[in-house]
């Protein structure tokens, strides 16, 4: 049983925990051989880099470009300004489109929803020009929103020429940007419906069904994986922005330059692998658990006990000593309070850095004559402490 020490201190509270290590993590990567040209591992709840080969050198990245262009049309569907079931009408430009496509006509008209499946899937580069030409006007128009939020995401060493990836001199990227990129995507967690999907047929309004297969093989063999996007022409070679979730564990892993397809999937399942060994999601705080004791004023028996109303899970390395603190807030303004009523929240920081937030609620009911009095050093060191179980 690991222990919580909470010491009061007007309305904030601290404590540490130190999970002793059972298994302390490797600061090595020894038997991580990873053989394309560059490659980068992360955590993404954390964004905790574990693994790093050259990743900051540029280098093609094929269609692992259309993350980017997936970024912003799940951008705009979040934010409200188009729908899923927005039909656009595919032009000619959309249709002439080579390499890989999901074989749309010029005049077709299709959804928001089927284009995404389209790019998500079976990486369409016809899907892609049709999806710019919607959001940006021109193909022109939309690189440059590519490009503005490739440098609002701090992606210092990309320069995007196309929604496509398809070879374009000056169109180059990093495995660090590419993990930015991949990292803000999965925020918009229903892509993950679309590019964890193996097979998808599309008919509506076709006299031939589209039948689209994900190019990342990975989903269907890969234990988690639901995405990202996969990349090959011959100056990219083997590239692929790949992640998967296990125990509610999240991994990122991007390879570029692979000499052949299947070295690519090793390399990124090889990571992905060793991601995996090192993290765990971990519960802070348990629901109801007792945070700490409030009291009003000098009368030791005038005070209600602090309890979560959320459990709090974050993922922590496997094995490391956590210094963990809290702060209570706590709002003053409430004179009566009843059961269960939530009276402020508690955030939680690892190292300094917050992890998460939760809900406080009261034990009992209470009658308050005034205003919350401010906490001082009214307790005796036994009623500092308050043990509170880290399953």
């Amino acid at each position: 049983m690991r222990i919580f020490k909470s010491v009061l201190f007007g309305v904030l509270c601290s404590f540490i925990v130190s999970c002793f290590p059972a298994k302390a993590m490797s600061d090595s990567t020894q038997g991580i051989d990873v053989e394309a040209r560059s490659a980068i591992l992360m955590e993404v709840e954390t964004g905790k880099i574990i693994f790093d080969k050259n990743s900051k050198e540029k280098f093609a990245p094929a269609s692992v470009t259309k993350i980017m262009t997936m970024l912003l049309t799940m951008e705009a569907i979040d934010s409200g300004k188009i729908k899923l079931d927005d039909v656009v009408t595919v032009t000619e430009n959309a249709q002439k489109m080579g390499g890989s496509t999901m074989l749309l006509e010029a005049g077709e008209m299709r959804t928001i929803e089927d284009l995404l499946k389209g790019v998500a899937i079976a990486s369409g580069n016809d899907a892609a020009v049709a999806l710019a030409e919607y959001l940006g006007g021109t193909v022109e128009n939309f690189v440059k929103k590519m490009n503005d939020r490739a440098k609002e995401l701090g992606m210092k060493d990309t320069t995007f020429q196309n929604p496509t990836g398809l070879p374009t001199e000056n169109h180059l990227t990093t495995a660090y940007d590419i993990s930015i990129m991949s990292k803000e995507l999965l925020k918009h967690e229903t892509i993950l419906k679309y590019s964890g999907t193996y097979m998808e047929t599309i008919s509506a309004n076709r006299k031939t069904p589209i039948e689209l297969v994900n190019h990342n093989k990975l989903v269907r063999f890969f234990n988690g994986c639901d995405g990202l996007k996969t990349g090959f022409t011959n100056e990219a070679k083997y590239c692929i922005s790949a992640t998967a979730q296990r125990n509610g564990v999240r991994m990122l892993a991007i390879i570029m330059g692979a000499p052949t397809y299947k070295i690519r999937n090793r390399d990124a399942s090889m990571l992905l692998n060793y991601g995996f060994s090192l993290f765990e999601r971990k519960e802070i705080i348990a629901q109801d658990a007792e945070i700490s004791k409030f009291q009003f004023g000098n009368n030791k028996n005038n005070f209600i006990m602090l309890k979560a109303k959320q459990p709090l899970n974050v993922v922590v390395e496997k094995g490391k000593e956590l210094k963990i603190s809290t702060k209570i807030n706590v709002d003053k303004s409430k004179k009566n309070i009843k059961q269960g009523e939530v009276v402020g929240d508690v955030a939680v920081l690892i190292d300094g850095k917050e992890v998460g937030r939760v809900e406080v609620y009261s034990d009992r009911d209470i009658k308050i004559n005034g205003l919350f009095d401010k906490l001082s050093g009214i307790f005796k060191k036994d009623d500092q402490e308050q043990n509170v179980e880290n399953k």
